[in-house]
Formats: C-alpha cells, structure tokens, sequence
C-alpha cells in the first residue's frame, strides 16, 4: 500500500504539472482565448470593449486531421480479413463515436489514452473507453517508450477527488477531500494533500489486475525520441493572439478612421443664450452637436471661418497582414489553404488532390502513431476475453484505416476499374473503395444472393469486366459430372 501511494503521489506531480499546458490549448479550442495586446495604452482603453472575442482558427486546425481519421478495424497476424469479434466489442463500447473524441483529445493536448477493462455484466464484451490527458498518465519502464509500468487515472466530482492506480498485477482505488483553495500555490497544496489518498469505501477498491498487464494505453501525437508529444495546435497559439489583436486594432480603427473627418478651423464654438424670466440674456450654454450632426445644418461664426477633412484611413492594410498571418497557420500545419480563407477557385481534381497532400501525410503519421496504440487496445481486448492466442496474432496485427485522401466518386471509380482490369481481388476494390469490413460482409452477402437469383445476368455483367473471374464464378456453379462407370 505504501508503495501504491509513492506512485500515485509520483504520478500526479506529473500530472499537475501538464494540465497548464493541455488546459490552454482547450481553452483556445473552445474559444477561450485572452486577447494579448502589442502596448499598455491600448489594453487601458479597449481591454473591456474586445474582452471575449476570439476569431478562431485553432479549431480548424485541430478539426481537419481528425475528420480524417476512421478506424475500421484490426487484421491480426496470418488473418486474411479484419476481425470481426473486435470490431464487434468496438461497436458495443460506442467507439465509432468516441474514437473521434480521443483522437482529438491527442491532437489538442499532444496525447490522449485508452482504457481497456473486465466488465462484470458481460465477460466476452470488456469496457473500452477513451481518456483525456488532463486525467490520465502512463509510467513507462526506464528506456522504453512501450512498456508500461504503471498507469493513473485521476478526476474530480467537485466534492471528492479520485483517483485509480493501475499496476501489471493490482489495481488500487484511492478517494480524498478536494485540494487546497485555488489562491494556493500548486507546492502547497500537493504538500498539504499528498498524504491524504485512502482506499475508497467499496468492496472493489483492490483487486487483482486478469490482464498481466497494464490496461491503459498513450495514444501521442507526434512523439519524439527524447520529448513529451507534441500538440498540434502549440505553434498556432502565437499567430492566433496576433490575428486576435490585429483584429481589435482594425476594429478600432473602423470606428474612429473609417469615414472622413470634418474639421473646423478659425470659428467659434456656437452658443446658445439662456434667459431669465423676463427676457433677459443670463448666460449661454454650448450647441448640442449631435443635433447638428442629425440635422446636417450647422451655423457657424467668426471672421475667418474654413472647413478642412481628414480623409478616411484604408483598412486594407490590417486584412492583408491578417491574411499573410492565416497562411502562415496554413504553411505550418499544413491545413489547406481552402480550409482556412473559406473560397476556393475552379480547380480541378489534380490541383485539388495537391493542395491537400500535406493534410493527408498529416493524417497518415498519425493513423502510423494512433494504430499501435489501437493495436495494443485490440489485444488488451483479447486478453480480457481470455484469448492469449488472439491477443498473439493481434500483437503483430494491422490497424485498417479508411483512406485520409479526398477523392471525387469519379475518380475512385475509375481507379478501381483499372485495378479491376489487371485482376486486383473483388474485396480488395471493396476496401480500396471506403467500404468497412461490416460494410464487406454485407456488400458480398448481396453479391451472392445476386448470383443466384440471376446468375447469367450477373455473370454476363461480370464477364464484362473481367472475363476470367466470370469464368470462375461459372465453373464454381456447374454440377459436377457423374463418376463414370467402373469397368466390369
């Protein structure tokens, strides 16, 4: 138990001191971004009018991978289709769904993970679910980026602090009172609290870990080799405060030297007289200008009275500087351009096809990080089924991905016609063509109730495009000839 409580203190040091970081890159996500202003005269003046706004464009940048990303599945080692007992306890844990969730989790935060455990309602279906990095972390072995040692899960619900504590072997549940009041500096209140984790009140707060393993696995985005993962969205941050403030300043601007300035030189200020009772001038107060300035009339005294204008200041120099700033977030990120200004030319297919080539490599190094987090999920699967040999097969396995480029119908057709032509594999065009396993499975359970409600139709539309599979498919349905008759 002591042991237990070192590493969750170990751990959750670590933990606090990402959340800063993963809690700023939401914020700005959300919108939550605090205008940073380029001199103290203008956050005195216009702090209030511009608190709030935010033009958002690390959402867009965050959003566009992960449009990208759809997982289909897993093919374990020696397997010639996906397997579909995965895919089924996939489907039941909803993670079509919450897959997207946590692959933006990892491209926001710079890493999200994934939970894999028992569920006592159902031994042959485990509890899959996805984690965010401001709850969770992972202690790898010393020199591996893949053996992990310990894994914490740590959450709040306002009135107690939980948290658990997976190991290879046991797992803890631990509970305490809220931290120290905000004012606090972190220090202190990890001091004050570290040594106050007891078990939680339930039968389940030990129990043995069935897996042998660590059942929670990092999902990081881009990783390096001696870093933390990075977020996508850490370099945007800098440009988006600068788009925000040029944004106040052309607002401005607008304001106050967006339309001519009329100016008044050599006059007096009109008056008007006031009287008393019996008529009498008494004094004078000033001409209200704002009637002037809604009548459009407007008398004016003095000897050498003249009208000048300043002329109404063009704006076009904080959009064009704002522009250069968006492609700046564009080149970075390698977001198309078409995603970020929101027009796009008469382009074709080719041209379009290029300008999202970065966007789509972006998304296959993630499918190569997020798919050996997602294989080791599916064996995690596996064990907590029981099936060491599944687990196995699935450890040297392949994560099936649908594909991250865009491409019209057209063009796909066209592509697997010609893969058709030179004998690529019925299935294979299937999968080329953005079809799921499950979705397989159906497409050829229909292809054969086809045949066989209309086989010389189906056939002479085959033979249409593949002669020699057609012949197959012709001599697989003839009855067999009866054996001939042995000699007497």
């Amino acid at each position: 138990m002591e042991q237990a409580l070192a590493l969750v203190d170990v751990l959750e040091r670590e933990l606090m001191n990402r959340r800063p970081d993963i809690d700023r890159n939401e914020a700005y996500y959300g919108g939550d971004q605090p205008l940073k202003y380029a001199s103290d005269q203008f956050r005195k003046f216009h702090a209030d009018r511009y608190k709030g706004f935010a033009d958002n464009w690390v959402q867009i940048v965050s959003d566009s991978p992960v449009e990208r990303l759809t997982a289909n599945g897993i093919q374990p080692a020696g397997a010639d289709k996906a397997d579909e007992e995965s895919w089924r306890v996939w489907q039941a844990n909803g993670l079509d769904a919450d897959s997207q969730l946590g692959f933006l989790g990892a491209v926001n935060s710079g890493r999200s993970f994934v939970l894999v455990w028992g569920n006592p309602d159902d031994e042959q279906t485990p509890e899959v679910t996805f984690e965010d990095a401001s709850q969770c972390i992972v202690l790898y072995e010393p020199g591996s980026r893949r053996k992990r040692r310990a894994a914490l899960k740590r959450w709040s619900d306002g009135e107690v602090e939980y948290a658990t504590l997976y190991l290879p072997d046991e797992m803890f549940k631990f509970e305490r009172a809220p931290l120290g009041t905000p004012d606090k500096s972190v220090a202190v209140r990890e001091a004050e609290q570290a040594s106050r984790w007891s078990l939680r009140t339930v039968e389940d707060a030990w129990q043995p870990n069935p897996l042998g393993v660590v059942p929670m696995v990092e999902l990081p985005n881009r990783p390096r080799l001696t870093h933390d993962p990075i977020s996508d969205v850490t370099g945007v941050i800098a440009m988006q405060d600068a788009v925000n403030l040029l944004w106040s300043q052309l607002f401005t601007a607008t304001d106050i030297a967006a339309f001519p300035a009329r100016i008044i030189l050599g006059g007096e200020r009109p008056m008007i007289p006031l009287l008393n009772e019996a008529g009498e001038v008494v004094g004078e107060r000033p001409v209200d200008m704002d009637r002037f300035a809604i009548d459009r009339v407007m008398h004016l005294t003095g000897e050498n009275v003249s009208i000048d204008e300043w002329t109404a200041t063009n704006l076009n120099a904080y959009t064009d500087i704002i522009e250069v700033a968006v492609g700046h977030i564009a080149a970075q990120t390698r977001t198309p351009q078409h995603y970020l200004i929101g027009k796009m030319a008469n382009l074709s297919g080719d041209a379009l096809i290029a300008a999202e080539t970065g966007l789509v490599k972006r998304v296959q190094e993630k499918q190569v990080w997020f798919g050996q987090a997602l294989r080791e999920m599916y064996r995690l699967i596996a064990l907590a089924q029981g099936n060491e040999a599944k687990a196995k097969a699935i450890s040297g396995g392949t994560v099936l991905w649908a594909d991250a480029a865009s491409r019209s119908q057209a063009q796909t057709a066209d592509a697997i016609l010609k893969l058709r032509q030179i004998g690529f594999p019925f299935e294979y065009l299937a999968l080329t063509y953005g079809l799921s396993p499950a979705e397989l499975v159906n497409v050829l359970a229909m292809r054969d109730r086809e045949l066989q409600a209309d086989p010389m139709g189906a056939l002479t539309q085959m033979m249409a495009h593949d002669p020699r599979q057609a012949q197959t498919e012709a001599d697989d349905d003839k009855p067999s000839s009866p054996a001939a008759p042995e000699a007497a």
